[in-house]
Formats: C-alpha cells, structure tokens, sequence
C-alpha cells in the first residue's frame, strides 16, 4: 500500500525536521503536538525517547484517525545522563563545557501512527558524537553563532557544528533531530511507502 504523501502529518514544530523531510521528497502538513514530554533519566534512553515520540504521535493521531502521523523526540547522553535542552545561555555553556573532548550520544526516537491501519510502531537511532576541547572563548563564539535554547546539549550540528565536533559516528541526520534513511525503511517495511518528486504514488 503506497501512502498519499498529503496524509503524512508531523508532529513536531521543529524546523530542522520538517527541512529534513522536505529535503527527502515528503509532502507533508506539520501539527506541533500538544503532549507533555517524560524527564525520567531512570529509564533506558531508547524507552524514554521512543516513549516520548510516542507521546507525540498518539497526541495528534487523536485527531487525525486517517493520517500517518510521525513523533519524534531527541536527547543528547553524556554517559546515562540525558541533557536536553537548555534553561538559559548559562546552562548551554556548561553543557557544552561538559562534553568538551568527549564523545556522547545523540539518539532519536521515532513513533509512526497510522490508526486507520492500526499501526503504532516506534524505533531508535543512536549516533556517537566525539567535540573537540572547547575552552571558554571558543564556547562564548559558538553560542554567538545559534540559538542553544530548543537543541538538545545547546548545540545544532548543522549550524556551526565543525567549530565544536570533531566526528560523527552514524547518521547526521539524527543528530540534527530526524534519521530520515531509517525512517524511509522503515515506512517502507510497515506498508505506507514514500513520495519523493517524480516516483508514482
């Protein structure tokens, strides 16, 4: 079963996934979800993220029972601790501070909720980030460049990111907040398909 590209919802306001998307040939409308994220850093970061998407998902499926709607949700771990996104600029300096030399872990939980085809299916992405040694100014220039307070970490890949990372390990399209090949196969593999400009429906 091929997937009307205009019944792909995303839930998520976030700009860099919706980019991601529209680079990868989807058509898709956004409806920014209203569910209330879980902070417990007790639970294993691939069930918190994947919960969370769920969240998401579940929220504007509700009202869109004929759409495919897609939840994501991204945290950075620095060892088992999550760092999601910072309060202020002071915060987003000490979290970078924090994985200055240091390799963590960006991981990305997708859920796809389709109800019209009783589907609710959820999957991770983990991506090993290693930063360079980073001292106050070059912190101080970075966070000068980008607004740190909706990134996970304070910090965007995308934007400025050679300054601070030194290498990726999997997929950069996680770390910029949506594993876009993944999800393709996974769409793929649950039936629902893709559109990219010029392929049939």
């Amino acid at each position: 079963m091929a997937c009307n590209p205009e019944s792909i919802v995303l839930a998520s306001a976030s700009p860099r996934r919706r980019q991601l998307l529209q680079q990868a040939g989807y058509s898709f409308s956004v409806i920014a979800s209203a569910a209330e994220e879980e902070h417990d850093a007790t639970r294993e970061p691939e069930h918190l993220v994947t919960g969370n998407a769920l969240l998401k998902a579940a929220e504007v499926a509700a009202s869109r029972p004929d759409d495919t709607v897609i939840g994501a949700d991204t945290l950075v771990y620095l060892d088992r601790e999550p760092l999601g996104k910072p309060a202020d600029h002071t915060q987003a300096r000490a979290m970078l501070l924090r994985l200055s030399g240091v390799t963590h872990r960006v991981i990305t939980g997708v859920a796809v909720v389709a109800r019209s085809s009783a589907i609710e299916h959820c999957f991770a992405e983990t991506t090993l980030v290693t930063f360079r040694h980073l001292d106050e100014a070059g912190i101080d220039d970075y966070l000068a460049l980008i607004d740190p307070l909706d990134k996970a970490g304070g910090y965007a890949a995308q934007d400025g990111g050679e300054k601070i990372i030194a290498s990726i390990a999997g997929s950069f399209q996680n770390v910029v907040g949506l594993p876009i090949d993944r999800l393709a196969e996974e769409l793929q593999a649950l039936g629902l398909g893709r559109h990219v400009p010029g392929q049939s429906r």
